[in-house]
């Protein structure tokens, strides 16, 4: 039985305050009583919360009410314009990262009678334990696990990877991990990843690149964007397919109404990701 880190037990009583923060909202709970959720003294759990998120839990949860969502989908139709207002050549210039998408095929690898070797390791991150493997030219599988079954997730990425030599490197993979969500120089920062994909969910996943931190968008305008107004299903099920998560971030496309909706890796896990970003922009526009 896998034994959980520090990062992790943290993470996880964070998870449960926010899920049970949306689930009372109504009833404005008070600090001790979240608190008392997760097992911690209001003191404890208060420093807790606000050195994850940089907010207090009540500000928190100002981020994940629908009316608040709602506002964010109308700033976020606004993309290309704010790529031209700075003068970039790519809206997803505009964000946080950079990241490039490059479509494969076992067959790519095969016809060059080459084999592929993909380094993997398992990691803490704010939002709990993610699996990543990459390659020398980039990542190509981003998973966050449910409990601490890491199997389950090698077992998954390696069938689709067949083609390819697997490897635990834990060295490798860690520097990812930093640069994604501990970044400190992001202006010189830029990541490749490798998708399989067919091509309209290859097209799909970039459009999601277009979404900035601290805005979330639908699956609608991730249609429109992509000049397939009528796909809005399919578009819902290559967002669903997202081999990378967080990084290629369909956990911004929200329901239009403003319901945070389905998520691949938990919806608590969608909830704290989306309210950690905003937290994260609001704090560096007062900045």
């Amino acid at each position: 039985m896998e034994i959980l880190s520090q990062q992790q037990l943290d993470y996880q009583r964070i998870q449960q305050a926010i899920e049970y923060l949306v689930e009372n909202f109504k009833n404005q709970p008070e600090l001790k009583e979240v608190a008392a959720q997760v097992h911690l003294s209001p003191h404890h759990f208060q420093r807790l919360f606000t050195e994850w998120a940089g907010v207090s839990p009540k500000k928190f949860l100002q981020f994940l009410t629908v009316d608040y969502l709602k506002g964010r989908i109308q700033n976020s139709q606004n993309v290309a314009q704010l790529a031209d207002m700075a003068g970039l050549s790519s809206p997803s210039r505009v964000y946080d990262l950079f990241v490039n998408i490059e479509g494969v095929t076992p067959a790519t690898f095969k016809n060059k009678g080459a084999g592929l070797t993909i380094y993997y390791g398992y990691h803490d991150t704010p939002f709990g334990l993610c699996f990543l493997a990459a390659t020398d030219k980039g990542i190509c599988g981003i998973t966050f696990l449910q409990g601490t079954n890491q199997s389950a997730e090698f077992i998954l990425f390696a069938k689709k990877w067949n083609f390819a030599t697997l490897v635990k490197a834990t060295a490798f993979t860690q520097p990812f991990i930093d640069q994604i969500f501990t970044p400190t120089d992001i202006k010189n920062k830029k990541l490749n990843v490798l998708v399989q994909g067919t091509p309209f969910q290859i097209k799909v996943w970039e459009a999601l690149l277009n979404i900035p931190q601290g805005n979330v968008t639908t699956y609608q305008y991730i249609a429109e964007s992509i000049d397939k107004p009528k796909a809005v299903r399919a578009v819902g099920t290559a967002i669903g397919k997202n081999p990378i998560g967080y990084l290629i971030p369909c956990h911004r496309v929200i329901r239009k109404e403003g319901k945070l909706g389905h998520y691949r890796w938990g919806s608590g896990r969608k909830k704290a990701i989306i309210g950690w970003e905003m937290a994260r922009k609001e704090s560096s526009l007062i900045g």
